[in-house]
């Protein structure tokens, strides 16, 4: 995958077919990213469920927080990272390791996160890798949203 630019469809694809999130680095500060595309993307139909270590055992948004990804007892298809570049290669380490058992079939690294050569291991295992793009901005950008059980699709 070329990483400059994605097509549409590849996008529309990814959040066609995710339904659990995994979200690296979600804060429990509704001034901060992490909790605003949590919250943005629940209000969207996904599940979305917090990793940080710093907060496991505490709740966000209504969703336990775990400490690390192999802690998330259900299966989820994707991770969004909100980490740094550097510590993103990590996280896409534990979530190769992990996409058996857990159902990974995607890598989103936040706004600002590149990482090519954990995108490239990534790939190389199978997963889709998205960089440096926020999924809150591409649905509203590709206008795309699902429908929350018992609630009308919003436009």
């Amino acid at each position: 995958m070329q990483h400059a630019a994605y097509p549409d469809a590849y996008i529309r694809t990814i959040l066609d077919c995710v339904k659990t999130i995994a979200l690296i680095g979600a804060s429990d500060k509704s001034e901060r990213p992490s909790y605003q595309v949590m919250s943005f993307l629940q209000g969207n139909g996904y599940r979305v469920i917090p990793v940080n270590p710093g907060l496991a055992g505490l709740w966000i948004l209504g969703e336990p927080v775990y400490a690390t990804l192999a802690d998330v007892p259900a299966p989820y298809e994707m991770v969004d990272i909100f980490r740094n570049s550097e510590a993103a290669g990590n996280v896409v380490d534990e979530a190769i390791d992990l996409a058996p058992t857990k159902g990974i079939v995607v890598i989103w690294m936040q706004l600002k996160i590149k990482n090519p050569s954990a995108a490239a291991r990534a790939e190389a295992a199978g997963l889709k890798v998205v960089m440096n793009r926020c999924p809150k901005i591409e649905m509203k950008r590709l206008r795309f949203f699902r429908p929350v059980q018992g609630v009308a699709e919003k436009h």
